[in-house]
């Protein structure tokens, strides 16, 4: 089948967070949004066929997740896509994957304990680790002696992995992934790895036979994976994640604090629907999408490079949001946020969000004439304030 990721869809009024919300952030309505990471596409028309035939069934009772056809697709896609087998006994199921990473918090951390997390790093984390009263430590992705010394801290309870890391697009390499495991091994620290962004690794943009490794194959002792087809195929609103939980007494605590404690027994239905159509069915959809935001990617690059080749900028090994490093340009951020929004009228998130100056990140999960619009309004921003 082919698949157009061309033609534009008009979300506003749809209560859609990035476009309808976007006054919410950067204070203007009406601004053309490269923000939060969803995406201007329909979801495949395999999962859409699928959501169709299950509300024509017209009856949403109490739901479980618990069944054959959710836990083989998950079982299917792992083995599928990343030559991995996964005991789906150990599975779990959550409204989002944040919501999981903060039950997990809760279970294996006490408030003033320390979470270890790479950065830059995903804002959903910080208001997590945060609003949990815990104590957020930060080591720089790929710094490994830095990362040995917050793990080795006694109050270090748990290492929070992105994997692929949000906001850079980082694939870890095998080596990495082993040695993060010993370390936690060796000094007794939970690991929690939320890879909901796998599903958009880049071969092009890859090491040759580089590819994400989940989680499972690494973890020994109390560990999790957290993940959900929502990011991939794009269907967010309609939550739902799930995760696999290593120890089988951590496994037996996280059902039933989901079942007791949080009143989340029963998911949602079309949650479920999508996730079996996408993980069965929606395959060559992906395969397809991954190489249009591949094509987008390139052409940021270029654009970039044509405009400022100081800054060397490459496209990420992972997902749709090109991380750009602005620093050689020494552009001040508060001044390109006002050039972006007052005369471009354009929203790209600050790096500050992440705890970085002199970043920005621009989200190309989007039709090709949006994202050229994207770079080009961030490259006349830039030249203004050189």
């Amino acid at each position: 089948m082919t698949y157009d990721f061309d033609t534009v869809v008009d979300r506003r009024g749809t209560w859609c967070i990035q476009w309808d919300g976007v006054a919410d952030r950067f204070g203007v309505d009406g601004l053309l949004p490269f923000t939060i990471s969803d995406m201007d596409f329909t979801s495949p028309p395999e999962v859409l066929d699928a959501l169709q035939q299950r509300v024509a069934h017209g009856v949403f009772g109490y739901t479980d997740w618990r069944h054959d056809d959710f836990l083989s697709a998950v079982g299917h896609w792992f083995s599928s896509r990343y030559d991995t087998a996964i005991d789906t006994g150990r599975l779990v199921y959550g409204p989002s994957v944040l919501n999981q990473l903060s039950q997990l918090l809760r279970m294996w951390s006490e408030p003033g304990d320390g979470i270890v997390v790479h950065t830059p790093t995903y804002d959903g984390f910080l208001k997590a680790i945060s609003g949990l009263g815990r104590e957020l430590r930060g080591v720089p992705a790929g710094d490994m002696a830095a990362l040995e010394r917050q793990l080795a801290r006694p109050d270090s309870t748990v290492l929070v992995l992105c994997s692929p890391h949000n906001p850079t697009g980082r694939v870890w390499t095998e080596a990495e992934l082993t040695e993060t495991a010993r370390l936690a091994a060796a000094y007794g620290v939970a690991v929690v790895s939320d890879e909901i962004h796998a599903d958009f690794v880049h071969r092009d943009f890859v090491a040759p036979g580089q590819r994400h490794l989940p989680w499972n194959r690494f973890g020994t002792g109390r560990w999790a994976l957290i993940t959900s087809a929502t990011k991939a195929f794009n269907f967010p609103a309609l939550s739902g994640s799930y995760g696999i939980i290593g120890d089988p007494d951590d496994h037996a605590a996280f059902l039933r604090r989901m079942q007791t404690g949080e009143g989340l027994a029963s998911p949602a239905v079309l949650s479920l629907t999508a996730h079996i159509a996408a993980y069965r069915r929606g395959g060559p959809w992906l395969d397809a999408l991954g190489s249009y935001v591949a094509g987008n990617l390139r052409m940021v690059a270029e654009r970039l490079a044509a405009a400022f080749p100081q800054l060397g900028w490459e496209p990420p090994q992972a997902g749709y949001l090109a991380w750009i490093d602005l620093r050689a340009l020494g552009i001040d951020d508060a001044e390109l946020q006002r050039e972006l929004i007052e005369r471009e009228k354009v929203a790209i998130m600050p790096g500050t969000t992440y705890g970085c100056e002199g970043f920005v990140r621009l989200n190309v999960g989007c039709p090709r004439a949006k994202a050229e619009h994207g770079v080009d309004a961030l490259i006349r921003a830039l030249r203004r304030l050189e």
